[in-house]
């Protein structure tokens, strides 16, 4: 069997070879095999259970393939089976989602981090101000490298604001973020970082905050060395950048900021933001129980 490529082009013989032996033929689907490859979608290779995100990514995409053989009249019917919908999954679904608020780093430890990020090499400085948007507004990984000039209010004292209305949406194309467009205010720690920046950087407009020297787009994978060499020479366990914006939600509620203000922020649901990081509200009891207490004297 010959494998033509999108643009007309035959696969080689070794590779050919290879998909013929490891891959079904489309008739050969069946509900329980599907079943099966739902599950081990959700599943790293060494068996360990995927984030939630990034299994339902995986599983929209072999899904989409399946219901595309049915549009085009390869298969008759979609044989995916649906996906369970009972209390006993949405629960576990719940749990899954929430977050290990206790492994994630201080405010102190953050800034110790984001300072240890700049080294002699000239891309770190780029590396270490992501970084320090990702945690002091709270931003996506896929929010910072689409920041221009024109999205930022930054005024000379005093809290400043990033207007979030872009991402990188797939392979460093530009779309709507995951939640569509929101307004971040910022304090004045990353509002002296980002002036500082785009002064010394001569940015205006339309421009990209963070490039390499060739003008390319930061990349997911250097950025991810960098925090990991800052984490380990400031002591603490790795993490990967999401957790950046993990810690800002982490420490908006701990420092007893209203769940709406920090789900608007992150451009959450107030249940969203609950089930994530309901590991940050314990010891609200005490605090609500005398607000109450004072309501009510």
């Amino acid at each position: 069997m010959s494998w033509p490529r999108p643009d007309g082009s035959v696969v080689d013989a070794d590779a050919a070879a290879w998909l013929d032996r490891w891959s079904l033929e489309l008739g050969q689907l069946t509900r329980p095999m599907l079943a099966d490859v739902d599950r081990a979608l959700g599943l790293g290779d060494g068996g360990q259970p995927l984030s939630p995100s990034t299994a339902t990514r995986f599983r929209k995409v072999s899904r989409a393939c399946v219901r595309r053989a049915v549009e085009v009249g390869v298969l008759d019917v979609d044989p995916w089976p649906p996906a369970p919908r009972g209390c006993a999954q949405r629960k576990a679904a719940r749990t899954r989602r929430a977050i290990n608020v206790r492994a994630l780093p201080d405010p102190e430890t953050m800034a110790a981090v984001i300072d240890a990020i700049a080294s002699h090499q000239p891309a770190s400085r780029t590396y270490q101000l992501m970084t320090a948007v990702a945690y002091y507004a709270g931003l996506r990984p896929s929010e910072v490298v689409m920041l221009r000039t024109r999205a930022l209010d930054l005024p000379r004292t005093g809290w400043g604001r990033i207007h979030v209305t872009e991402a990188d949406v797939s392979f460093d194309e530009s779309g709507e973020p995951k939640t569509g467009a929101r307004s971040v205010p910022i304090p004045p720690v990353l509002v002296e970082l980002l002036r500082a920046w785009v002064r010394d950087g001569g940015f205006r407009g339309d421009d990209l905050l963070f490039c390499t020297r060739t003008g390319g787009r930061p990349s997911w994978s250097n950025w991810a060395r960098a925090l990991q060499r800052a984490l380990a020479t400031v002591g603490t366990p790795s993490m990967h950048m999401y957790d950046c914006r993990h810690a800002a939600a982490t420490t908006w509620l701990r420092a007893g900021v209203p769940l709406g203000e920090v789900a608007k922020r992150m451009g959450h649901s107030v249940e969203t933001l609950v089930s994530t990081y309901v590991g940050a509200l314990d010891g609200d009891e005490q605090l609500a129980n005398e607000r109450i207490e004072a309501a009510l004297a």
